[in-house]
């Protein structure tokens, strides 16, 4: 199809911070989702926090529209309880792929923003600055 890009991902751990700062582009196959949540385990162990106590930050801003079952998937690799974080941010551009997150996040508390770095600041504050949150729709 013209216009979808190959899936990309890239894993990036800040130990210091307990935060695995991730960026996704491009639409994901199963095989990508597949091959994504193998390195996201791996990292997480790398990352060396208790279960559950890992910040996460992901920028999709160059992620493609997904298909619904990729949208699925997505719904069940985040609502893992093993590999759930004590805070997740999402970086997203103003897209349907901005919906299809949230849908797929629904069952998470979750914070969505427009830059990196409202989306750190808030994953690293003690106090959660709701007026930065950025709200599709």
């Amino acid at each position: 199809m013209p216009g979808i890009m190959e899936a990309t991902f890239s894993i990036v751990n800040d130990v210091g911070h307990g935060l695995m700062r991730i960026t996704m582009a491009g639409f994901f196959e199963s095989s990508d989702i597949a091959r994504f949540a193998a390195a996201r385990d791996r990292e997480l162990v790398a990352l060396g926090t208790r279960p559950n106590q890992h910040l996460t930050l992901v920028d999709i801003r160059a992620m493609d529209i997904q298909a619904a079952d990729s949208v699925a998937t997505f719904h069940q690799l985040l609502a893992d309880p093993r590999t759930t974080s004590r805070r997740i941010a999402f970086v997203v551009g103003r897209s349907l792929a901005a919906m299809q997150i949230r849908r797929a996040a629904r069952e998470r508390d979750t914070r969505y923003f427009a830059e990196l770095d409202e989306a750190e600041g808030w994953l690293l504050s003690p106090e959660i600055p709701a007026q930065t949150a950025y709200r599709a729709g």
